[in-house]
């Protein structure tokens, strides 16, 4: 009774966007014992960028009991081997905390004041267990790649420095401003105009084909791991709203002041010449041919960025979905039905979700009512579009079209899709305006 449950509760509120997307039990680490205690150590690392440093002012936080230049007395990692702090302490005598930014998987991200140069930075530091320390040295690696060949450093965030500080990896990183997800949240996920969807999705494209270009896969691309690089917002008339009530300032919605972006979380990144047979991406951007254990390489990141680009114009996720069947079914019931091709080459594992071997097993084996109604309720590509989108509609149909074609043999290259029309019809529109 109790699996029951657990099976369904996720969609119990399927026409409400869900909060933050947790990490599902696929790629939740197992149970692990505390770590042994470490001595307190610093091994630096590398510095990557000569930058002009804004002239910030100097924090005054302090600390009772803690020299202010000095390392925080030593205690034990949490169960989950986080690094415990607390706001004012140091990490190193160069860097102070100031706030806590976020927690994920991996670990911590920490907003803090670099002593030396003046500077509001990000760092992100790592979980004390054995492959996130592994994993976060493969991500500094590819982020050492990227600052050598990002010149200007607008296309992905920027490392400035690492350290590995009482057997914890921490990476230093520019701070840059919301996600387009934490501005879509806290916007109540009103979708941003298409002018601005276009210069979005030509950043974005113009850094994975970066990346391609580099021999690199993001394999998780998603909306909150796109940064806005200012924080800055202004408050516009929301027209779609003015027939209804005012209430909660409901007449006005934010768009930010600047449209630029830059990629971050390379976590996962991989080589062209590495493994491409494990599960990749967030289950909301996971292209057909990860599910269908058919093997990936770089198209699974063009899907994840059509799914991105219905999502800013929407302001909903395109695929709301919490396990496989139910997400073919909702592939199925936007883009039509799945590639014979693709359903008998399905390896062991999704086999299951077809019957007789060629069609989907679906509404049958379905988990529950609320799961079917969560496809049935679904429209055609072309309907979800026209529904948010008035000028540029056609174009942006087809684009998506390119990009979310079930076969990868098939589907939009980065640089393809940056010569569509729909970037390039009206070269006008490149200047967002307000």
């Amino acid at each position: 009774m109790e699996t029951q449950r657990i099976v369904e509760l996720p969609h119990r509120n399927m026409d409400k966007r869900p909060r933050k997307r947790p990490r599902l039990t696929w790629d939740m680490p197992p149970p692990v014992p505390p770590p042994p205690k470490i001595l307190p150590t610093i091994y630096c690392g590398q510095e990557f960028a000569n930058v002009a440093v804004p002239n910030y002012a100097y924090s005054s936080i302090y600390y009772k009991g803690v020299p202010r230049n000095g390392s925080p007395p030593w205690r034990p990692d949490d169960k989950d081997g986080h690094y415990v702090f607390a706001i004012g302490e140091n990490l190193t005598s160069r860097y102070r905390i100031l706030s806590k930014m976020g927690e994920g998987t991996f670990g911590q991200v920490l907003e803090c004041l670099d002593n030396d140069k003046k500077e509001i930075v990000a760092i992100k530091i790592v979980r004390s267990i054995h492959k996130y320390r592994e994993a976060a040295m493969i991500e500094i690696d590819v982020l050492q790649k990227l600052a050598r060949h990002d010149v200007g450093g607008i296309r992905c965030v920027q490392i400035r420095n690492w350290f590995d500080y009482r057997n914890h990896i921490c990476i230093v990183f520019e701070k840059l401003g919301p996600s387009l997800y934490d501005f879509l949240r806290k916007n109540s996920y009103r979708s941003f105009p298409i002018d601005l969807v276009r210069e979005f999705g030509r950043q974005l494209l113009e850094s994975v084909a970066f990346m391609h270009d580099l021999r690199l896969i993001h394999t998780d691309l998603k909306p909150e791991n796109i940064l806005l690089v200012s924080p800055e917002y202004v408050k516009v008339p929301d027209y779609k709203f003015l027939s209804r009530s005012a209430k909660d300032g409901s007449y006005f919605k934010n768009l930010p002041k600047s449209t630029a972006i830059k990629l971050i979380d390379f976590g996962s990144t991989t080589f062209e010449h590495q493994d491409h047979t494990y599960v990749v991406s967030t289950r909301h951007y996971r292209a057909p041919e990860v599910i269908l254990g058919l093997g990936w390489n770089y198209p699974c990141d063009l899907w994840s960025v059509g799914c991105i680009l219905i999502e800013l114009c929407s302001g909903e996720a395109l695929f709301q979905t919490h396990e496989n069947l139910e997400h073919l079914a909702m592939m199925e019931r936007v883009l039509g039905p799945l590639p014979q091709n693709m359903v008998i080459r399905a390896d062991r594992r999704a086999e299951k979700y077809f019957k007789r071997g060629a069609q989907l097993d679906w509404p049958e084996g379905a988990t529950s009512r609320e799961s079917m109604r969560a496809v049935w309720k679904l429209p055609r590509l072309q309907n979800l579009v026209m529904q948010h989108v008035d000028h540029s509609a056609g174009d942006l149909i087809d684009l998506l079209q390119g990009l979310l074609r079930y076969d990868p043999a098939e589907r939009l290259k980065a640089r393809e899709a940056l010569r569509h029309p729909f970037f390039t019809k009206d070269l006008r529109r490149c200047a967002y305006p307000l």
